[in-house]
């Protein structure tokens, strides 16, 4: 029995490594993406919980600003009937999200055996222009470097240059990779190194998609982050899965404490107070303003006051006069 505190004790350091490991270094430190990749490989025993049965959205769900990057796969393995599905799956996708230079930016990275991005995050800010671009995208053939692919959108897609957003906006950082295949290359390390960056990554897999490898590259937990359909026909029915995923609740619609206007900011609120009302000092309530009446004398009207005045007095002291001349009179008779 001495050795059950031993034991629970170790556990707890273990788990006590993998925190420190994950939140106390800098991005791209080795002990970091080591971390990464230890605390992936002791996740990837539990399958994906995920099905293709996707509840009804919440009404209250709205798409959050994101640096949302595609990774697809369109090595031989995947016909272009199956490509075509993917397109649509990437077009019904920018249709779920409030797409815009201030809200989601969206960019397309395409692989085979090569890699080439199809546009940027800076390129595309409305859907029409958007979903052109990924009409226009067509397969690379060849062979499945996924590693590849997921190394270049880490360098070439979410960098500032390209149009993501600084960390200091706190813009969440997103890859959403399509495959059906094995890769030919390594994925372990460069996705280890792309989630301590800070990028997000969903693995969604296809048919013969080899389900170690998805969960090699999908951040944890792995039941929220790796996807699975047996064919392109119904990678469709994912849309509204992700659509639920990326949302974020409306912080106004769940609850607020604002007398009068709630503003959502993201993933918190404001207040606002309707016109002739002022903001209190509590940032919730509001207060009628007080409106500062000056009174402007009219100059003719201050004139004609002291004109009645000089007459009255005139008149004042003539009647005064008179009423003495008449004592005067009555005195002396």
């Amino acid at each position: 029995m001495k050795s059950f505190p031993w034991s629970l004790l170790y556990c707890a350091s273990l788990l006590l490594s993998d925190v420190l490991g994950t939140y106390h270094l800098n991005a791209g430190d080795p002990h970091l993406i080591a971390a990464q990749s230890y605390a992936q490989t002791r996740n990837n025993g539990r399958p994906p919980l995920r099905t293709l049965n996707p509840a009804k959205t919440d009404s209250q769900c709205r798409s959050r600003p994101l640096d949302l990057v595609f990774i697809i796969d369109s090595s031989r393995s995947v016909r272009p009937g199956e490509f075509e599905k993917v397109k649509i799956f990437l077009a019904d996708m920018v249709d779920t999200l409030v797409v815009g230079s201030e809200a989601t930016r969206v960019a397309v990275v395409n692989y085979a055996s090569t890699v080439k991005i199809e546009f940027l995050l800076k390129d595309h800010f409305n859907k029409p222009d958007m979903k052109k671009a990924i009409s226009r995208i067509e397969p690379l053939a060849a062979g499945t470097m996924t590693g590849l692919a997921i190394k270049t959108a880490v360098n070439e897609a979410f960098t500032e240059q390209s149009g993501a957003r600084p960390r200091s906006r706190n813009i969440s950082k997103v890859a959403i990779i399509v495959t059906d295949g094995r890769p030919q290359d390594q994925v372990e390390e460069v996705s280890a190194t792309a989630r301590a960056s800070g990028i997000e990554i969903y693995a969604v897999g296809v048919d013969r998609a080899d389900m170690r490898s998805l969960q090699l590259m999908a951040s944890i937990p792995l039941e929220d982050h790796v996807f699975y359909v047996e064919t392109y026909g119904v990678i469709e029915k994912l849309t509204s899965k992700f659509r639920e995923t990326l949302c974020g609740l409306d912080p106004c619609a769940i609850g607020h404490d604002c007398e009068h206007i709630c503003v959502n900011s993201n993933a918190s609120y404001y207040c606002k107070c309707r016109n002739g009302y002022i903001l209190n000092a509590d940032k919730k309530t509001c207060s009628l303003k007080q409106v500062k009446v000056e009174v402007v004398e009219d100059p003719c009207k201050c004139e004609a006051r002291l004109a009645f005045q000089k007459q009255t007095q005139a008149a004042i002291q003539q009647l005064t006069a008179k009423i003495e001349r008449l004592e005067n009179m009555v005195g002396r008779a």
